[in-house]
């Protein structure tokens, strides 16, 4: 795709630095000036205002104060906040623990009406069994050097995933054909993910697509991991980092992927049979 899935956190960015530079700017101050009353060199100025350097909330008050504007502040520091956490390192995100990161997210799944969810090397987070997702989560923490609570936050993944069995929410699934052949924990693990995943399939509130590695002319190669909420957020897994999209241009050019991606999977029996068959080869 054309567009960086980092590109809404970065338009955020500049956004905040637009308006802390036409603040600068209807006071009628220079770049230099402005430095000089915060008591900072004009160089952090020119920083902040091209996005380069995100400001803190101290240095947001003292540009507001020196502007003769402080009770633009509050708003600004909201707005700058909200732009750093549309891309956010996974370190930070675990540095309270992977059980504490997998239950932040359940005020966002109750909230959500419609899940889709692509994924091209996981079975997916919604429908992990607890061996599956602790074999995961534990290889994940030790990526990332931080406490390994895999086994805790599995249970706490299992758990926030029951929501796909409540009423009032749709789960749209899709997936490589590869993803049931990667060996993820021990092959007891895998036999018991793919066991399950032929129970969810067959959920009223679940639909469960696999692309088939023999799908020729592919009407899409193969993606980054995605989840859509919805229509108003797209959350993209990356190695190092979780990227929030809210910028609508984007969500609608995940949600076209999405539907391309959707067209080439099989579903009901077909995508049965390749669940089995996957099953068998693990024998």
């Amino acid at each position: 795709m054309p567009i960086s899935p980092s590109s809404s956190a970065q338009a955020a960015r500049e956004n905040v630095a637009r308006r802390l530079r036409e603040l600068r700017q209807d006071a009628g101050l220079t770049v230099t000036q402005l430095a000089a009353q915060c008591g900072w060199h004009h160089a952090k100025t020119s920083r902040i205002e091209n996005a380069k350097t995100p400001p803190s909330a101290r240095d947001i008050r003292d540009w507001c104060e020196a502007c003769r504007a402080p009770g633009r502040a509050e708003d600004l520091i909201a707005a700058s906040r909200q732009a750093e956490t549309l891309y956010t390192e996974w370190r930070r995100r675990v540095r309270t623990g992977l059980r504490q990161l997998q239950e932040s997210y359940l005020e966002l799944y109750r909230s959500t009406r419609v899940f889709r969810v692509y994924s091209p090397t996981l079975v997916p987070g919604l429908v992990q069994t607890e061996g599956y997702a602790a074999a995961l989560l534990s290889t994940n923490a030790r990526l990332l050097e931080v406490p390994d609570d895999g086994p805790e936050a599995a249970a706490a993944r299992v758990e926030r995933s029951r929501i796909i069995r409540e009423p009032g929410h749709r789960v749209l699934l899709l997936i490589e054909e590869s993803v049931l052949y990667f060996q993820l924990g021990s092959t007891d693990a895998v036999a018991g993910q793919l066991g399950h995943l032929l129970s969810v399939g067959a959920l009223p509130t679940v639909s469960l697509g696999i692309i088939p590695m023999a799908t020729r002319e592919r009407a899409l190669w193969p993606q980054e991991t995605f989840h859509i909420y919805d229509d108003t957020l797209v959350s993209v897994e990356l190695l190092s980092a979780q990227v929030n999209i809210t910028q609508p241009s984007e969500i609608s050019l995940y949600l076209k992927a999405f539907e391309q991606l959707r067209s080439m999977a099989v579903y009901g029996a077909e995508a049965r049979a390749l669940i089995v068959k996957a099953i068998d080869a693990l024998a």
